[in-house]
């Protein structure tokens, strides 16, 4: 079971990582951000679309919680992805907007996570409508774990086109 003070580093890296991507993709034209790379959702840009989506999915049931964690407020002003019936975002600098804004929420959410959350059930519905009751704990993982594996598959794609994001340790922000 992970810690708050973990869960807290976790989403640090998240920030930073975020930043370090945005950071090396900043400079591509349109093109080449939407460019199909040969990956899971083939280009960059529909990568970095599918983690912000997928992020405000699972904050949007982290905030069902029965705990009403005040950080994920903001989040109710924002249409749920199920709902959407096309992209929510269609240029760099609106994606790059949101995932900054939506970093500052996951950071100040870790923030609101004590050790009594970490065993507490969540009820929450997928996409297909299936319902599942699982401790957040596990659940906070899975959200960290899921942008470090697109993360991941977004450096390679980087790395194929010659851009080096440097280190991506999670060990360069433990002190």
């Amino acid at each position: 079971m992970p810690s708050p003070r973990d869960l807290q580093l976790l989403a640090r890296y998240n920030r930073w990582m975020n930043g370090k991507l945005y950071a090396a993709v900043a400079e591509w034209d349109d093109e080449a951000l939407q460019r199909d790379r040969g990956a899971f959702f083939g280009s960059v840009f529909a990568t970095l679309c599918h983690l912000v989506e997928a992020d405000l999915i699972w904050l949007m049931r982290f905030a069902e919680h029965s705990d009403d964690f005040v950080t994920l407020e903001p989040l109710s002003a924002l249409t749920h992805p199920y709902l959407l019936s096309g992209p929510r975002y269609h240029d760099f600098a609106g994606l790059r907007d949101a995932r900054e804004r939506l970093d500052e929420i996951i950071l100040a959410f870790a923030g609101e996570i004590t050790a009594a959350h970490l065993d507490q059930r969540l009820l929450y519905h997928n996409r297909a409508g299936e319902t599942f009751d699982r401790p957040l704990g596990p659940l906070l993982l899975h959200f960290f774990n899921h942008q470090t594996h697109h993360r991941g598959q977004i450096t390679t794609l980087l790395s194929q086109a010659g851009i080096d994001v440097g280190d991506t340790d999670l060990s360069c922000l433990v002190e």
